[in-house]
């Protein structure tokens, strides 16, 4: 399991996911999965982004923007505020769309639920990314080596999950999911079931 996002979600902690769950109108169970497959896809658009040196040095000039304060001001961004929308421009770009439409089909939410999930997230990891640079002190060259790692070790975890890298290939190879989607369940990349990985950390916080 990656730091950073056992970071993202040790800070969000139960009442994050509990708000996250109230505002979309789901159940914590549901809203965790789909919370544990949106913050790979968004770090592996990061990743993708950041394996350049001009979109390296772009994210360490836009994580200067951002803090951990973010993490007290999820009413806001659950509201409709905050720079999600613009975040995910970026990381994104025109497969936006496509991201959205398949986490909605694995996630098991709506697409509207999807599309309100990405905007509060993006500027959550943006704002554990900048914590991470002030507290680690890292370059450029540093952070795209922190998120190249990050991808590689969700695809050791589980086998097949640096599809994700795909979500801005310019040759369109696609974007995992259903290796997202095990993951977040918990399930081994061979298709057998075993715990640990986003699932483990998440029902730390869930009230069962």
């Amino acid at each position: 399991m990656s730091d950073l996002l056992e970071g993202i979600i040790s800070q969000l902690g139960s009442g994050g996911l509990s708000e996250i769950a109230g505002s979309l109108g789901v159940d914590e169970a549901k809203a965790s999965t789909a919370v544990g497959m949106a913050l790979p896809a968004i770090l592996a658009g990061m990743a993708n982004n950041a394996q350049s040196p001009e979109g390296a040095a772009s994210l360490a000039t836009a994580l200067d923007d951002h803090d951990e304060s973010v993490f007290g001001q999820l009413g806001d961004l659950l509201g409709g505020g905050g720079t999600g929308a613009g975040i995910l421009g970026h990381v994104l770009g025109q497969k936006q769309p496509a991201v959205e439409q398949n986490l909605a089909s694995q996630s098991g939410l709506d697409l509207g639920a999807i599309a309100k999930l990405l905007p509060v997230l993006a500027p959550l990891v943006m704002g554990y990314l900048s914590k991470q640079k002030k507290s680690q002190d890292l370059s450029s060259t540093d952070l795209g080596s922190v998120l190249g790692r990050q991808r590689q070790s969700a695809e050791t975890s589980r086998p097949g999950l640096g599809g994700l890298a795909a979500i801005l290939d310019t040759d369109g190879d696609g974007f995992g999911l259903d290796d997202v989607a095990r993951m977040a369940s918990g399930a081994s990349g061979s298709g057998g079931s075993k715990g640990g990985g986003l699932a483990s950390i998440l029902g730390k916080f869930l009230r069962r």
